[in-house]
């Protein structure tokens, strides 16, 4: 017999490792059914990382993952990466991009909104700064920096939960980088 109640999917939202994961963030992403990556991965070892844990993982490009910048045994694994992915979810739709086209230092929210009318969640990196503008339809979520370069209050990603067809929650996650001294000159 069919089973038709409500599906619930957790699904991992994480951007700009530059290289590294902080391992926090990938214990905590453990079990979840799908990683997403927003971009600024910086290594194809950081993507087999992420498919270690989970068998659905969904990356896009930033403005760091070029062929140029990456070892150049993995030219073919950056250039196979799209830009933009859009995925379907029980009750909306999810658009990733880095957003570093919609405005250099700070993504404008109109413009990526305007990009992905169709979308429930707009989801973009390049910030390094966690924040959910959920003020108007499509949401446009960052979910921070999960490396170790520019983690601003520490290494940060979030996790979406979608619920049948309508309820959807997102848990912001930050782990504070207390071992970590501070230099002043």
């Amino acid at each position: 017999m069919p089973h038709h109640g409500t599906s619930q999917r957790r699904i991992a939202i994480i951007s700009d490792t530059h290289g590294n994961i902080n391992q926090n963030i990938l214990n905590t992403i453990k079990g979840c059914d799908r990683i997403i990556h927003a971009g600024d991965i910086c290594g194809a070892h950081i993507l087999t990382q992420l498919e270690r844990i989970c068998t659905q993982v969904t990356a896009v490009t930033g403005n760091n993952d070029c062929a140029s910048l990456w070892p150049p045994a993995e030219t073919s694994i950056v250039n196979a990466l799209p830009a933009i992915v859009e995925i379907e979810l029980p009750g909306g739709m999810i658009a990733i991009e880095h957003g570093h086209m919609h405005g250099a230092h700070k993504p404008d929210h109109a413009s990526l909104r305007a990009s992905y009318p169709q979308a429930r969640v707009i989801v973009y990196g390049h910030t390094h700064t966690m924040l959910v503008d959920d003020s108007e339809t499509p949401w446009v979520i960052n979910p921070g920096a999960a490396g170790e370069t520019r983690t601003g209050e520490g290494a940060s990603c979030m996790i979406l939960t979608a619920v049948g067809q309508g309820e959807w929650d997102i848990e912001k996650i930050r782990f504070k980088d207390e071992d970590k001294a501070v230099a002043y000159a």
